[in-house]
């Protein structure tokens, strides 16, 4: 197990210092360090960590809320399991609100956000974004966006929960270059049909797109999930 540690911590405020652990044991879920179903005490990551356990507690607490973690009394915390079919049934639910979200922004007069997403994804291919965590950011932005401009804030208090939910696999969707560029030639068609108010055709670019990354985001988080136990095996106690 690679845990960051350290030293730097202790002299942080508890908030700042809470903040902190929280996404730095995230990450170790994201990077398959912590691999799901893997188990794990309190005591023994505060003392890698070199930290109270009071802290670190609450960012535990805060990532089981969330679903990345469990516990069980006496017994310590576990990573969760990945579980596929609730992943797909989450991008089933955001599939039928984004598709809801451009058949209303085909029909609204007023369309103020529609700009401001052709600016960032109708340029041309040397004006791109080329790193990872970029166009992954940029891509939760382009969804959501659309949600929004569609003008229901239920709709979109859902649509950023499943963001949230199914962030630990989508974001893999962005580590090849050829996904980037594909990211960018699918929104911009959809922004392009959107502006022409071809609702039928905005729908279909829509859905093409999500399901041709939840695809490939699931082969790819297989893939890396095999290599990390694989790891693991040869290396039980690595750091």
């Amino acid at each position: 197990m690679k845990l960051l540690a350290s030293s730097s911590n202790l002299d942080l405020p508890a908030h700042t210092l809470g903040e902190r652990l929280y996404a730095q044991i995230k990450q170790l879920i994201f990077d398959f360090e912590l691999l799901p179903g893997e188990r794990f005490s309190e005591s023994e990551l505060a003392n890698r960590m070199q930290l109270s356990r009071t802290p670190l507690r609450h960012a535990l607490q805060r990532l089981q809320r969330e679903g990345y973690l469990r516990v069980f009394p006496k017994s310590g915390w576990q990573v969760a399991e990945l579980d596929f079919v609730a992943f797909d049934q989450l991008y089933a639910l955001r599939l039928l609100l984004e598709t809801h979200a451009v058949t209303r922004l085909c029909e609204l007069e007023a369309r103020p956000g529609l700009a401001e997403l052709a600016e960032t994804w109708l340029v041309p291919p040397a004006e791109r974004h080329t790193a990872c965590l970029a166009v992954d950011r940029l891509d939760e932005v382009f969804h959501s966006a659309l949600v929004q401009a569609a003008g229901n804030p239920e709709m979109l208090r859902v649509h950023d929960d499943i963001t949230e939910r199914i962030r630990l696999i989508r974001r893999l969707d962005f580590v090849k270059p050829a996904r980037i560029e594909a990211t960018y030639e699918e929104h911009a068609a959809i922004v392009r049909a959107i502006t022409l108010r071809r609702a039928d055709e905005a729908q279909r670019l829509l859905r093409a797109h999500v399901q041709h990354s939840q695809l490939e985001a699931r082969h790819i988080t297989q893939d890396l999930l095999w290599q990390a136990r694989e790891r693991f095996a040869r290396n039980p106690g690595g750091v």
